[in-house]
């Protein structure tokens, strides 16, 4: 069974940092595209970052300079690194295997004074 945990959300005040996490199990992890995507309220779904195999890395505009998405293979377990947090970053940050559309509970990112 395919299964991805994401950790590491919380509250944090502009200009803050989190690290999110995601644990994977139940398929390759090393040899499998990953992303993280998230969802503000009453929004819908938005395409953060993906990272392939070989590690190369792609970010939405809105995040590029910002966020920093990498992988630990020995660990099965996927990372994102949010510096310079906005008000306009806060959603539920979901971890997302996109060839089996596989997608973890989510964790919740705040960004307030």
């Amino acid at each position: 069974e395919v299964r991805l945990v994401e950790s590491g959300g919380g509250l944090v005040q502009p200009g803050g940092s989190l690290r999110l996490s995601c644990a994977a199990s139940g398929f390759t992890f090393s040899s499998s595209v990953m992303s993280w995507v998230r969802q503000a309220p009453g929004k819908g779904l938005e395409w953060v970052s993906s990272i392939n195999p070989s590690e190369i890395t792609t970010y939405a505009p809105s995040v590029r300079g910002r966020f920093t998405i990498s992988r630990d293979n020995a660990k099965n377990t996927l990372y994102l690194q949010m510096n310079s947090l906005k008000p306009e970053d806060t959603a539920m940050y979901y971890c997302v295997r996109p060839s089996t559309n596989t997608r973890g509970q989510g964790t919740q990112v705040t960004v307030s004074s």
